[in-house]
């Protein structure tokens, strides 16, 4: 069967802050000028906002620039932030400390991220703009002459051994003018993009976290609508970057997270157990005893901030939002720098495809990236690119050089901090203290089998598996034998394990691919960068 293909002038992979307001602000330019111009959104979510992990702080300065009038639209912006509290956590107890001038949330709200993106949706179909949810961008398709030409959607009904079942449909083809790759973090197109294209090039890799979260029902007495809580310290040791939130939203929810930086050096680590065992700690454990755990989730975030943003723009397309990564790290925040970016770059599309006229086919929107650094996002960026990589020498060495850059340099120090690649950071497991992490009481810490079964994870079992190895004999006689297989831990969902047969020998490693919440961590940390995470079936995961 062959795929059919359909024409727009753009395309837009992934239905994300950056993708909605990259196809909101084209057809706004396209009402204001009078022109003619078709919009493409697919989303490999079953729906907009099903691969959102819910519970933000949103700074609506995009927004406010986006939608003047999202109050009378009925934005979701319910609770507005009320108070800031920065807590630094002993292993018994813990002291309030003062608020980093980057995490005041004076006029932010707290928000559900995946209603808003419905939201976003809504306002975009209604300026025309077609949105296709269920459908995961598989395949980058290039031109004869190079350039990107669109993207092909993933065959549905493959079985597990690669051969079509009776439910096969093949995928289907969206060619465009210019294509924009809005995945989020680690995008799997997107990194392909980076070595096709040299966009990497003069710029420092990037790094990365990842955030665990799960959403809470509690108790109305220890809720306090508004309230954002921030800690650091315990219970990760200090050589490890990691801390915590907890925004309190409306109606006695609690989103509640905990972020560490994969640049960790033990092996032994298990980030989803330091989260568990975060919510024991006795400042944090009343907030949750007696309440009700409702979601689940996990996704890497980007921490390399403004020295390794890479080339935005190549022939045939660009990159907005996460995936390029304009997280702005000490904020914890990035939706507003990824609209804003998607805002800018349809600006330079539009105003490119007009310049262009008939020959409009591959363009390089080189404009975009000189836009972009003419907006607010770049300062922002630039003021605190020193921050994170300070506390790779250690928790007290990034408070004082933290200190030091906000307060006494502004953020214009005149040097600028490098960054290393996540996956050289592990210690043979041999060099490393093993951590002994408590069992989960059932009340307020979980095993991972219970929580991937609340992360709205769903995989159709009879597929190919979209955890990938370049090289099967890795994970044994390296990753084993050097690390402890690292990747039993890192993965958050208990996708990798090792398997020994009935005489406790011969181990292998066991995929268990329908665990995965696409986190992308194993892309990531996997010290030899064996591991290749790409999209399942569309429709299915969070």
């Amino acid at each position: 069967m062959e795929r059919e293909s359909m024409e727009y002038d753009v395309v837009i992979v992934g239905a994300g802050p950056s993708g909605l307001s990259t196809a909101i602000r084209l057809r706004q330019i396209a009402e204001e000028t009078g022109t003619e111009l078709s919009v493409c959104v697919i989303e490999k979510g079953s729906e907009v906002g099903a691969h959102i992990l819910s519970g933000a702080v949103l700074e609506p300065r995009a927004l406010n620039e986006l939608f003047p009038d999202w109050k009378e639209r009925g934005a979701p912006l319910h609770t507005p932030v009320a108070q800031d509290k920065f807590m630094f956590l002993t292993r018994k107890s813990g002291f309030r400390m003062p608020t980093p001038p980057q995490m005041n949330n004076h006029g932010n709200y707290i928000v559900s991220l995946g209603n808003l993106c419905r939201w976003l949706a809504e306002q975009a179909e209604a300026m025309g703009v077609e949105i296709y949810p269920g459908f995961a961008a598989a395949e980058v398709l290039y031109a004869e002459d190079g350039s990107v030409r669109g993207i092909a959607t993933g065959d549905m009904g493959i079985g597990k051994d690669g051969e079509p079942t009776a439910n096969h449909t093949p995928g289907i083809e969206l060619h465009a003018k210019q294509t924009v790759f809005s995945e989020g973090c680690r995008g799997s197109l997107t990194k392909t993009l980076f070595d096709r294209f040299n966009l990497r090039d003069g710029t420092d890799p990037q790094t990365y976290g990842i955030g665990i979260k799960e959403l809470w029902e509690v108790d109305p007495s220890v809720h306090q609508e508004g309230l954002v809580l921030h800690t650091i310290g315990w219970p990760v040791d200090s050589s490890t970057y990691g801390g915590s939130f907890l925004y309190h939203l409306e109606n006695n929810q609690i989103s509640v997270g905990y972020v560490i930086g994969l640049d960790y050096q033990n092996p032994h680590l298990s980030p989803f157990d330091e989260f568990q065992r975060f919510k024991t700690h006795p400042k944090i454990r009343p907030f949750f005893e007696g309440g009700r755990r409702v979601a689940y989730g996990a996704r890497a975030i980007n921490e390399g901030g403004f020295q390794s943003i890479p080339k935005l723009a190549f022939p045939g397309g660009l990159i907005v939002g996460c995936a390029a990564g304009f997280l702005n790290v000490p904020k914890i925040k990035g939706s507003h720098t990824a609209m804003k970016s998607g805002m800018t770059a349809a600006e330079a599309i539009a105003a490119a495809l007009n310049t262009a006229g008939e020959n409009n086919h591959g363009l390089e929107v080189a404009d975009y990236g000189d836009r972009l650094k003419n907006t607010w996002v770049w300062d922002e960026l630039r003021q605190v690119r020193n921050i994170r990589p300070g506390f790779r020498s250690g928790l007290l060495f990034g408070l004082v050089h933290a200190a030091i850059d906000t307060y006494l340099f502004r953020g214009k120090a005149p040097w600028t901090l490098r960054h290393h690649p996540d996956h050289e950071s592990l210690r043979p497991a041999t060099h490393c203290e093993k951590i002994n992490y408590p069992r989960p009481d059932g009340k307020v810490s979980f095993d991972k089998p219970s929580s991937v079964f609340i992360s709205n994870t769903n995989h159709e079992e009879n597929q190919p598996d979209h955890l990938t190895l370049k090289d099967a004999d890795i994970p044994v006689k390296y990753n084993l034998e050097y690390y402890d297989a690292p990747e039993q831990r890192f993965c958050p969902a208990g996708v990798y394990e090792i398997i020994l047969d009935s005489d406790g020998e011969n181990p292998t490693l066991q995929i268990n691919a329908q665990n995965c919440v696409h986190c992308k961590t194993c892309d990531i940390k996997d010290p030899t960068q064996n591991i290749n995470w790409v999209v399942p079936e569309g429709g299915g995961g969070t």
